[in-house]
């Protein structure tokens, strides 16, 4: 699991690279070897385990991200939601279908939804990452930027080895330390993992049966619903007051159906007491979507709108469901740099969008949508060409 804050309506990736001295390195696995003795982990564990971790310079490097380009919801979505995941997923959901039903009986979670996010967080098993668990966390326990976090995990990371007996080198995944099918961190692991398959542990790597029991699991506790679905495409009428949109304008399913939305067939909404939010995850030329509450509790396993989307999209196919009625439009990649100088100009022109850190978050949207608004511009909070183009910009 990546639980990274992405606030934002675009993804960032680039990477910047630091130095770290392997003395400090040193002295910092000494520190944390006085902490798991502190909570009660064996001799065995801390001189054979932990004592030999290893620093490992790629981690380092991806920890520290610097943000230069945007990922499109284009992009993102296209290379997630493939046809050919599609049809591997109605496969297992085939091949599984008494298992999965069992699991939906028991904690609430419709067998497309589980299948999604295993095909969105390792493409079911295919790859379930290959650094080094205990390595990573000891690297990232010993930067500062989230040295606490990251030593909870280590420290549960080791626990998880004392109680399972896991080796070392069986003991791989993400850069950050997420593991096995459904790329838990060891904090969810050792909270929520379950031996459903009756071998003795809990083993997220090597037992299908126990990571969707697990996933089913977590997301019961994290508030699933087993009453609702997670939303759904809509289509927006002309005219449309894109002010309406974001997470923080959830109106009942009634307003929605007022304000002129229809299913993606054209037929008026079904009007069932529900609460939504609308997302336009592209802007006001690409597909809009109605999110429900059990779009949050996909963002409480990743905290990116482009992912609980693409969860939400790949289990309506797996389930039967057909493309997107509105195809995400290619969007140009944004430099965070063209993004800074977006806001600094909003800021000089009386939109405050706070802080110009290249990062469309909530009240950079807002304002933006304020100034798309005074000019007579679509004021879906999109940082299109035509709003750059009317700042003065280039883009």
């Amino acid at each position: 699991m990546k639980l990274i804050p992405l606030a934002s309506i675009l993804i960032f990736s680039s990477i910047y690279i630091p130095s770290v001295s392997a003395e400090n390195f040193e002295t910092c696995v000494k520190r944390l070897q006085v902490t798991a003795k502190e909570q009660g982990l064996s001799q065995d564990i801390i001189d054979n385990t932990l004592a030999k971790v290893k620093y490992v310079p790629r981690v380092v490097e991806l920890d520290n991200q610097q943000p230069e380009f945007s990922q499109t919801f284009e992009g993102y979505y296209n290379r997630r939601v493939t046809e050919a995941r599609v049809v591997q997923g109605r496969r297992l959901l085939k091949e599984n279908r008494a298992f999965l039903e069992q699991l939906t009986k028991k904690y609430g979670v419709p067998a497309q939804y589980l299948l999604a996010f295993w095909g969105l967080e390792t493409n079911f098993g295919g790859y379930k990452g290959k650094m080094p668990v205990l390595d990573s966390l000891a690297t990232l326990a010993c930067l500062p930027r989230r040295s606490k976090y990251f030593t909870g995990e280590l420290m549960q990371a080791l626990k998880l080895k004392q109680k399972y007996g896991f080796s070392s080198d069986d003991m791989v995944g993400s850069w950050a330390g997420a593991m096995g099918h459904t790329q838990f961190m060891p904090s969810a692991y050792a909270q929520y993992a379950i031996d459903a398959d009756g071998s003795g542990k809990a083993d997220l790597w090597n037992s299908q049966e126990d990571a969707l029991t697990s996933a089913a699991y977590f997301l019961q506790q994290l508030g699933w619903n087993r009453n609702e679905r997670w939303g759904r495409e809509v289509i927006l009428p002309r005219g449309f007051s894109y002010q309406n949109t974001g997470k923080a304008q959830i109106k009942p399913l009634t307003d929605w159906s007022a304000l002129g939305l229809l299913n993606t067939n054209r037929t008026p909404l079904s009007t069932p007491d529900l609460q939504a939010s609308l997302y336009l995850p592209s802007g006001h030329t690409g597909p809009a979507f109605l999110a429900y509450e059990n779009f949050d509790v996909i963002m409480r396993w990743n905290r990116s709108t482009f992912y609980a989307i693409a969860v939400g999209r790949l289990a309506n196919r797996i389930n039967g469901g057909g493309v997107l009625t509105v195809k995400p439009p290619e969007m140009p990649r944004l430099s965070r740099e063209k993004l800074k100088a977006l806001q600094e100009s909003l800021n000089e022109k009386g939109f405050e969008v706070g802080e110009a850190d290249g990062i469309l978050g909530s009240r950079s949207i807002i304002g933006l949508q304020a100034y798309q608004k005074s000019q007579g511009l679509i004021a879906d909070g999109y940082p299109s060409v035509a709003t750059f183009q009317s700042l003065g910009l280039s883009i």
